[in-house]
């Protein structure tokens, strides 16, 4: 049965692939897969690519990408969740292959981390990391403390600005990633639908401009939004 867990040999070419270099291609061809140790149990929900064939530079992609999706959906999950919720993270093994699928991860964090303005968010960014290492690697969480109804229930107003919040972030991830040059289809997909119903088009010379008045205005969103919610939060602290 084909294993659901990267190997060593293929993390290596997944930091490799998102750490280009001038020798890269020399190279590409050189790596060899190397016996691993039995792995830890993945939750089939997870979905991790199966290996198909390891020179295939096209597999190879498609499993990077995956990678970058549970790492958005994890510090996405991570921002939606209050601090006293989150999940205790494990210790992993310093093994080989766990620090090839940290090294993997180290490149796609520059995106969220150019776009966090406080320490809050970097801590957010930082933990869903941690967190998609761990889902990664097949390394189970422990169950979410569950809040108590009548302390920690989240009103549904704050629910709401805490999603768009969330959303925004997202897309200013995206934004400024494109704005650094990454042209994934996905990535314009979402560009294009930020500027939907203007006249700006994403080859206009001025084009890099527009995105930045764009991400300084879902800044201010999120401002505004963030101090809609303290302010309704200081009567409940008071009581």
């Amino acid at each position: 049965m084909r294993s659901k867990i990267f190997d060593d040999a293929k993390l290596e070419r997944l930091r490799r692939e998102a750490i280009p270099s001038s020798n890269e291609s020399a190279m590409a061809g050189d790596a060899a897969p190397h016996p691993t140790d039995q792995h830890p149990h993945v939750d089939a929900t997870m979905d991790l690519p199966v290996v198909v064939d390891s020179n295939d530079d096209e597999i190879v992609s498609h499993e990077l990408e995956q990678m970058r999706s549970i790492l958005e959906e994890a510090i996405l999950e991570t921002r939606s969740t209050p601090l006293e919720n989150r999940p205790r993270l494990p210790r992993i093994p310093l093994s080989k292959r766990n620090r090839a699928v940290v090294r993997a991860l180290n490149p796609m964090l520059v995106t969220y981390l150019e776009a966090s303005w406080d320490l809050c968010e970097t801590d957010s960014i930082l933990f869903g990391a941690a967190v998609a290492v761990c889902r990664i690697i097949g390394t189970k969480l422990p169950m979410t403390r569950r809040a108590t109804t009548q302390s920690s229930a989240i009103p549904a107003w704050r629910k709401r600005i805490e999603d768009r919040i969330a959303k925004a972030r997202a897309l200013i991830g995206r934004l400024t990633s494109f704005r650094s040059g990454n042209n994934r289809p996905r990535i314009v997909r979402t560009v294009r639908m930020a500027f939907a119903g203007t006249n700006i088009s994403l080859s206009q010379p001025d084009i890099t401009q527009k995105l930045t008045e764009r991400i300084d205005d879902l800044k201010q969103k999120i401002a505004a939004w963030g101090k809609r919610i303290r302010l309704y939060r200081e009567p409940e602290v008071n009581q």
